[in-house]
């Protein structure tokens, strides 16, 4: 199948019409209005610096559902004792930035562009952070784009031992107690399969997606209870 050259147009074509490894267009921009677009029908953009925008629906697609959450008891004993402080939308730009350091050495995604485009969802009401702080230092978090009842993760980092999957279980607390539906983790790993997500052929992710957004509206900012 052809891969799409889209144009300025905010539109794309339908998912289903990705190439077999997830590669469905290419071009556009990252302006807020074409991210809500693609995340609403379950793509997302992943490219290099060097490279044009490209845009993924990928299947099968790893999904997490909130209510089947496996904590393991080590990390119940970390939460419990208390070990980071968690909070949610206090340092979003810090969060993604860290996500882009922790990533250099073997090249990241997370261009400047890409920064600065989630960074403006952020201020929109749309993206939103989770984070884990030591002695007043950032050293974990996570963050993502929320719609409705679906939050797709994007990235996550962690500098001290189990602090992303502390973040995790806080996203996932928090998500339980907004009646989010399902966090996207988009591409499978060993490591969010052992935290409970599946696997999801497209046509069942597309349809969980129209049953989790039925309106994409902002949000004020988190407060984790």
């Amino acid at each position: 199948m052809p891969v799409f050259q889209l144009t300025n147009e905010i539109i794309f074509p339908p998912p289903e019409l990705a190439e077999p490894d997830g590669l469905l267009a290419v071009g556009g921009d990252l302006s807020p209005a074409r991210l809500l677009a693609a995340y609403q029908q379950g793509l997302f953009p992943w490219y290099s610096g060097k490279e044009p925008i490209l845009w993924w629906s990928l299947s099968p697609r790893l999904v997490l559902f909130p209510e089947e959450f496996h904590l393991s008891k080590s990390l119940a004993r970390t939460i419990r004792r208390q070990v980071y402080q968690v909070s949610a939308d206090t340092a979003f730009a810090e969060v993604i930035a860290a996500c882009a350091a922790v990533r250099q050495e073997t090249g990241t995604w997370i261009t400047q562009e890409m920064q600065a485009a989630y960074i403006h969802l952020y201020e929109l009401g749309f993206a939103h952070s989770i984070e884990c702080r030591f002695e007043g230092e950032l050293v974990g978090g996570l963050y993502g784009v929320c719609l409705d009842k679906m939050f797709f993760g994007e990235s996550m980092f962690s500098l001290r031992d189990d602090a992303s999957k502390v973040a995790l279980a806080a996203l996932v607390n928090h998500a339980k107690q907004l009646g989010i539906q399902a966090i996207d983790c988009q591409m499978t790993t060993a490591h969010m399969l052992r935290f409970g997500s599946h696997e999801l052929d497209r046509p069942i992710f597309q349809e969980l997606l129209d049953q989790s957004i039925q309106c994409v509206q902002s949000q004020p900012r988190w407060q984790l209870a």
